[in-house]
């Protein structure tokens, strides 16, 4: 949230979590439109992670405002919990996956990578809350 790390090339401060955010934000763009494209342009639902990644962008980028950034942040984790229920599910079809008896392969690996990405971005996040908050009370 205020945690920021010296940037030595330009002296100036980096704030980590919304710039994390902006990253898991392309990733989730990366994971819709890749999915999209390799299964032929044909299933619409490969674009939901799109939908992930434009919410996180945004949350990202209120971050950066000072004032914002406590709100956004939780809320950038909020996007990251409803991705990561709506898709935790296909977990259990991995080992069907690995059987190659998986009915459709590619929303299984599209769904597990969008489960890792979110369960990824909510642990660093309250990684960073926890900092955060030591970091005032100290």
């Amino acid at each position: 949230m205020g945690i920021s790390l010296p940037d030595r090339h330009f002296g100036r401060r980096i704030l980590v979590m919304p710039t994390t955010t902006v990253l898991f934000a392309l990733g989730y763009f990366a994971l819709g439109l890749g999915g999209f494209v390799l299964t032929g342009s044909v299933h619409k639902t490969a674009l939901i992670p799109c939908a992930f990644g434009v919410l996180l962008a945004l949350c990202g980028g209120i971050a950066f405002h000072e004032k914002a950034r406590k709100h956004a942040m939780h809320a950038a984790v909020l996007v990251a919990l409803v991705a990561l229920l709506g898709t935790a599910r296909s977990l259990r079809f991995l080992p069907d996956l690995l059987n190659g008896t998986a009915e459709k392969p590619a929303a299984v690996i599209t769904q597990a990578v969008n489960a890792f990405l979110s369960l990824g971005f909510i642990l660093l996040a309250v990684r960073s809350f926890i900092q955060a908050r030591r970091a005032r009370s100290s």
